[in-house]
């Protein structure tokens, strides 16, 4: 039997939701979208999935990531569910290595996976990106400014400005 725990918290930053499978967290709900969002993600990725409220490894997400918006935490450590395509999932664990407190570019990451001319892939994989904060794509910038971001500019802004980059 497939379980997936959900888990909804506040923030600093607003309302998060969470989902965990026997993985890991699979679903970092950001807090400008709404629980309709959340609900219709669960419902595409994890058809066939019981669904109940809690989870270890959620309760460890909360903590971690309200420790991240208060400045605390600079690096995650949770088990975590990968969805998408092998690229896809090439392209976030790339994401996952950048360094609290820096930025890079979807062409550095293209290039550090070996497929160059793949930037705008590389962007497509991070507007995918279901683990948002923890695997940090705000931390990928356009190489002429700071690009798009799941969440907003507006949060993109304030993730970076809690890890001291200036925008």
């Amino acid at each position: 039997m497939n379980r997936l725990y959900v888990h909804k918290f506040k923030t600093k930053v607003g309302w998060i939701h969470l989902a965990e499978t026997e993985k890991g967290i699979a679903i970092v709900d950001f807090p400008s979208e709404k629980s309709t969002h959340f609900n219709s993600l669960v419902k595409k990725e994890f058809k066939g999935y019981d669904l109940l409220k809690g989870g270890k490894e959620n309760k460890r997400a909360e903590g971690q990531l309200k420790s991240y918006f208060e400045g605390k935490l600079k690096k995650f450590s949770l088990r975590l569910d990968f969805r998408g395509t092998d690229f896809q999932k090439k392209a976030l664990k790339q994401v996952a290595k950048i360094p609290f407190g820096r930025v890079t570019t979807y062409g550095a990451i293209a290039a550090a996976i070996g497929k160059p001319s793949a930037a705008r892939a590389v962007g497509s994989a991070n507007a995918g990106n279901h683990l948002p904060i923890i695997i940090p794509c705000h931390r990928v910038v356009a190489c002429n400014g700071l690009g798009g971001y799941g969440g907003g500019l507006k949060m993109k802004r304030h993730l970076l400005k809690i890890e001291g980059v200036n925008t």
